[in-house]
């Protein structure tokens, strides 16, 4: 018998490379912001109850802006009838009540309004914060 004729003993079987196999993903902090939004696009309670939170919230702000411009605009007709010295006073050759209601006013509504949006930005701002605000 001769070397070459030998026939090679086994190898030992080489291991296989180990996979890893996972069942369920390892919740992320974002997956409160993407349930959250996912109650909101599918109309669930929770959704409902978030928006009409922001309703509300910005129902408030509407009804709270509206008073200041009827006590500052409504009050000024009061405010002449009960005082009628104050409706007779002239500024440049006009009258006060003149001058407030047809020039004060202008500004007066420019100025509620820039707040009115100012402060309807800063709710809706506030719910997107809380809609994509990771859990802790």
């Amino acid at each position: 018998m001769t070397a070459d004729d030998r026939v090679p003993a086994p190898r030992a079987p080489q291991p296989r490379p180990r996979t890893r196999v996972v069942l369920a993903e390892v919740s992320r902090p974002d997956d409160r912001a993407a349930r959250t939004r996912a109650e909101l696009t599918q109309q669930t309670r929770v959704g409902d109850a978030l928006v009409r939170g922001l309703v509300r919230a910005q129902l408030s702000l509407a009804l709270r802006l509206s008073l200041v411009v009827l006590v500052g605009l409504g009050g000024l007709p009061w405010l002449f009838a009960i005082a009628p010295t104050v409706g007779r006073v002239t500024l440049l050759g006009v009258n006060l009540p003149w001058l407030l209601l047809g020039v004060v006013s202008f500004p007066f509504l420019i100025g509620v309004g820039w707040a009115y949006v100012r402060l309807a930005e800063r709710n809706e701002q506030d719910f997107t914060d809380l809609v994509q605000r990771p859990e802790r």
